[in-house]
């Protein structure tokens, strides 16, 4: 019986310590991120390039009219 919760103790160790598929999670975080990342400043780059083709837009009929 002492054995085997030592057996045990030992298993749960090894998962526990192991770092199988770890890079896998890294990866997953790392693309969440840029993904996140890159979702929050698109809001702010479309604003700025709507207001840059306004005022080319504005630019333009001030030039010919």
């Amino acid at each position: 019986m002492k054995f085997e919760f030592r057996k045990l103790a030992v298993m749960v160790r090894a998962v526990l310590l192991g770092d199988e598929g770890q890079d896998l999670i890294e990866y997953a975080l790392v693309v969440a991120l840029i993904a996140f990342a890159a979702t929050a400043g698109m809001n702010t780059l479309a604003t700025n390039i709507n207001t840059a083709f306004q005022n080319i837009g504005t630019t333009l009929t001030n030039a010919i009219g």
